[in-house]
């Protein structure tokens, strides 16, 4: 109960900024009705209570799972049981991952029907399956991470100059949507568990690193099939959708039927494993798989509440604020409240804290959660701001961003300390959560709507990306503040 109540206090802490600031701007520059404001604060509620639940269920049901599984298959020593089952967990995780779902069913409606909502889940699963696999293998046989860092975002950047227009939106978008709060905590354990069998100063850097190359799979696995496909993105066809609001009570009751399946399908894949390895390997006492399956239980309640909370409060409020935010004229102003909302939203992402606890833990304590969080919010503040300035001025392509970025990002990652290389490249799947595929994404498009010649798609789309791009080169930085601090300490 204790640790329900510390983590309930966490929430309160983390979702209050943000609930502030756009408060402030219903009464000030962006007003938006009661009724939205209404949803927006009921929302809040929901996300608060949900998001407690939530983080209580994963420490003891979903990364307990992962930290088994890893640890299981790294002691086999068997390639070929690697990679079949870091295939299929990886796959199967992936595919019943909410935030795809949302971004899968948007590109559906983009492409008129051409590309399948279907589509677009099997051929991001398969990318993440095969990445969590190379990422396994990786941590068993000592390969370098930057180097496979390297030539995997080399591959990225080649396919990405060949993709239609639309794709590279879409799929770097795709790489952050990816690594939600169902898929983080449990790649991050899965990591922890295989990582765990090496020991040593080894085992602490190997930690980290494989949720950032499962990031990398939809970057992949996109941009194949747009060449394949030769399927152009440029409808605008979001836009009067995006207006179409429901009432308070109806829209909550609206989300909890899809979102009720989304969770069961994200967690039933999870618990069907689970069960496999209990019967193949695991043997646990009744006591502990009782434990497992009561977190997994408080999972799916506290998932449900935050996802019904984010869809049904928060993405109107965001896409309305945006629009009222833009249709001032005034550049400086959605610049400037961009960067604010970036800097908050990163305090209610609920994976942050997952990775954050997992770098306190591994680190004993040397790397303080705050200094991480903080490093994150200002990398993704950035981003957001960033990704305004692309809305409003039509010069500024996604690619002129993304490229110099990931080039500072790779290059930082052979000088930076390895396991930063690591933390950085998992927090740029963790900083992009439902929170920023919801909010931050329904803000962009609704600045979108309001700027002239804009569009929804085209300009809104990418401002995950931004999100999922700067942590990396935000914590790496650090790493060599850090590294840097060290050595005088020493020489002193």
């Amino acid at each position: 109960m204790n640790v329900l109540l510390q983590k309930f206090k966490e929430v309160i802490i983390a979702v209050l900024p943000i609930t502030i600031i756009v408060l402030i701007l219903n009464f000030t520059a962006a007003p938006i009705g009661t009724e939205l404001i209404w949803k927006f604060v009921i929302g809040a509620l929901f996300i608060i209570f949900g998001l407690t639940i939530f983080l209580f269920g994963t420490e003891i049901g979903v990364q307990p799972i992962g930290q088994l599984m890893g640890s299981t298959l790294a002691k086999k020593r068997n390639v070929w049981l690697i990679v079949i089952f870091g295939f299929i967990l990886g796959f199967l995780i992936n595919a019943a991952e909410p935030d795809l779902q949302v971004l899968a069913r948007q590109v559906g409606i983009v492409t008129g029907g051409d590309i399948s909502q279907l589509s677009i889940i099997i051929a991001v699963s398969i990318g993440v399956g095969i990445l969590v696999m190379m990422g396994m293998l990786r941590i068993i046989f000592g390969v370098a991470l930057n180097r496979l860092l390297t030539i995997l975002y080399m591959l990225i950047l080649v396919l990405g100059i060949f993709s239609p227009e639309g794709f590279l939106g879409i799929s770097f978008d795709a790489g952050g949507a990816t690594t939600g709060s169902m898929t983080v905590p449990f790649i991050l354990a899965l990591g922890l568990g295989i990582s765990s069998t090496q020991g040593g100063k080894k085992s602490e850097e190997d930690s980290f690193g494989l949720l950032g190359l499962a990031s990398a799979g939809p970057m992949i696995a996109l941009p194949l099939m747009g060449i394949i496909f030769r399927t152009e993105i440029v409808s605008d066809s979001l836009t009067n959708a995006a207006m179409e609001y429901k009432s308070i009570f109806h829209s909550f009751l609206y989300e909890i039927p899809p979102v009720t399946l989304e969770v069961t399908m994200a967690l039933l894949p999870l618990l069907i494993m689970f069960f496999i390895f209990q019967g193949l390997y695991f043997n646990l006492a009744k006591k502990e798989v009782f434990r497992i399956l009561k977190g997994l239980l408080y999972t799916f309640i506290g998932f449900v509440l935050f996802l019904v909370g984010v869809n049904a409060g928060f993405m109107e409020a965001g896409s309305a604020i945006g629009y009222a935010v833009a249709a001032t004229g005034n550049n400086v102003l959605v610049a400037t409240i961009g960067f604010f909302l970036g800097f908050t939203v990163i305090f209610a992402e609920p994976a942050v804290y997952v990775l954050n606890e997992q770098i306190q833990d591994v680190t004993s304590g040397h790397i303080k959660k705050p200094v991480i969080l903080y490093t994150l919010s200002i990398g993704v503040a950035l981003a957001v701001m960033l990704a305004m300035l692309r809305i409003l001025i039509p010069t500024i392509q996604l690619w002129h961003y993304l490229l110099p970025g990931y080039i500072i990002a790779v290059t930082l990652s052979h000088y930076a300390p390895t396991l930063f290389v690591g933390i950085a490249f998992d927090s740029g799947g963790v900083a992009s959560g439902p929170m920023t595929a919801t909010f931050i994404l329904a803000f962009a498009q609704g600045v979108a709507r309001a700027v002239p010649g804009a569009n929804v798609l085209l300009d809104a789309f990418g401002v995950i990306a931004m999100v999922a791009l700067t942590p990396l080169i935000a914590i790496q930085t650090l790493g060599l503040v850090y590294e840097r601090k060290s050595g005088k300490r020493e020489l002193n």
